[in-house]
């Protein structure tokens, strides 16, 4: 009977060791998940951070004539502060055209993409600045905002300090911790997996709690 009891104390024993070497494994991703999972909860920052910056349109003076081809799927007439702009999606490609001539709408100049960017980052001033620096088509603002724009979509995309810094918490987060894709999976299945055995490490010392009791 005590030969029993001792063989029941050093089973209990050796669970508890793995249940603690499970919780030691656990310890960094749990605390990455609770303060990271809190943040995303209360979202500080998250309204500015992916804000939408879209290019400033306004009404059309007057009625283009468009002459639509078979293979479009998708027509946009839009004016800016450059002037109007035809919009196509065909086969799957977005094309930039001149509503009049219906030939390629070249990207402008550096004065001209200046005058498009900062007439969209008007609408929020606090955020965005003035532009800093122009290569090509990624501009830098003076509150270091990145703006980015693709002109054959004459759509914009922005990122700030605060942006990056959330990509980051999600990284964390589900624990994107590797330079590498394949990798951050196979770390994100270990991380489930060890929490998984620590939850039935942990039933089982609880069911053998209730059974000596």
């Amino acid at each position: 009977m005590k030969s029993k009891y001792n063989r029941k104390r050093a089973g209990m024993s050796k669970t508890r060791r793995i249940h603690r070497l499970l919780g030691l494994l656990l310890l960094l991703p749990l605390l990455g998940w609770a303060i990271t999972g809190m943040v995303f909860f209360i979202k500080p920052g998250y309204e500015g951070a992916y804000e939408q910056l879209a290019v400033k349109t306004y009404p059309l003076q007057q009625t283009a004539l468009v002459s639509p081809k078979t293979d479009w799927q998708q027509v946009r007439l839009v004016r800016t502060v450059l002037g109007e702009h035809l919009l196509v999606k065909s086969q799957g490609r977005s094309l930039h055209l001149q509503p009049g001539s219906q030939a390629p709408f070249v990207l402008p100049d550096e004065v001209q993409l200046r005058l498009l960017l900062q007439d969209a980052m008007a609408a929020n001033p606090a955020r965005y600045g003035e532009i800093e620096t122009l290569a090509g088509t990624q501009a830098l603002t003076s509150t270091g905002v990145g703006i980015g724009l693709n002109w054959d979509t004459l759509s914009l995309h922005q990122q700030g300090a605060d942006t990056r810094l959330i990509n980051g918490l999600y990284r964390v987060h589900y624990l994107q911790w590797l330079p590498l894709g394949p990798l951050n999976r196979w770390l994100g299945m270990l991380g489930l997996a060890l929490l998984l055995a620590m939850a039935l490490v942990g039933l089982r010392l609880c069911f053998r709690r209730q059974a000596d009791s």
